[in-house]
């Protein structure tokens, strides 16, 4: 069985993650598979839209986390990997997010990437990084086009249902479980309908219009990202494999705690 599934229909591309057993997270099988697939929708001349999708109760649960204790570090997979385009808007052509269940983590910021949005009733989100890392997830709100408050909340990793990010804008259609394949189907349909270079360089536009993290606040971020106790990072994995609750540090030198990086040089 593939942990990705692919399918090819009148131009229309789908990507099914398909690992159910462990809610399709991100382990290097599936890392490498995905990048496989979204540089074939890449390099096709035939495939111009694609849906991006997962099999069982969750779109995708992010890193697997199991698979990072075994290795002893956090993050991707074995060693280098090739550049999956997906991640790094390197596909000129548009994506649907179907997501059928659970986005969390690495799961949401795969469908936040996406152009188009459509999720089940009961999809669940959350941008998990204030649980794993040493900064929340400050940035994601804010390219989703959020309130500052709303942006908070996402960034200390509440969890939204998708009724509610349907109100906030961030979804673009909330179906039953059984609408959410023709319903993505049907707007990839209509962009198929479009003039070629209407499809694209529209594409081209609001991809260009998407909010961004200024330099200076990316740099703070960078230097926030080291502030702190490095071992809670793999810490907060084995609590999770380990179905615990963590023992954090917090800081190696508790006097880092009043040595807060800040915009002020």
């Amino acid at each position: 069985m593939s942990v990705v599934e692919t399918e090819r229909r009148d131009g229309i591309f789908v990507v099914r993650m398909n690992r159910p057993e462990r809610l399709n997270a991100l382990g290097s099988e599936l890392r490498a598979a995905l990048t496989e697939a979204w540089c074939e929708f890449r390099d096709s001349r035939d495939l111009e839209v694609a849906i991006y999708t997962g099999t069982g109760r969750a779109f995708c649960v992010g890193e697997d986390m199991k698979e990072s204790v075994a290795r002893g570090t956090v993050g991707g997979g074995r060693g280098p990997m090739p550049e999956n385009p997906y991640m790094t808007d390197g596909i000129q052509k548009p994506v649907i997010a179907a997501i059928n269940g659970f986005a969390m983590g690495g799961g949401f910021m795969l469908a936040e990437r996406a152009d188009l949005r459509v999720a089940v009733h009961g999809a669940v989100f959350e941008m998990s990084e204030a649980k794993r890392w040493l900064l929340g997830g400050f940035n994601h709100g804010h390219i989703g086009g959020l309130s500052h408050t709303v942006a908070t909340e996402m960034a200390f990793a509440f969890r939204f249902d998708a009724d509610r990010l349907y109100q906030l804008g961030f979804l673009n259609r909330v179906v039953d479980d059984e609408q959410l394949l023709p319903v993505s189907f049907e707007m990839a349909e209509h962009l198929m309908t479009l003039p070629p270079a209407s499809r694209v360089n529209t594409l081209v536009m609001m991809r260009a219009m998407r909010p961004r993290v200024p330099h200076e606040l990316q740099e703070l971020a960078d230097r926030l990202r080291q502030h702190g106790a490095q071992s809670d990072l793999m810490e907060s994995r084995r609590a999770f494999a380990e179905k615990r609750r963590p023992n954090f540090i917090g800081w190696d030198d508790p006097d880092d705690r009043y040595r807060t990086p800040t915009l002020e040089p």
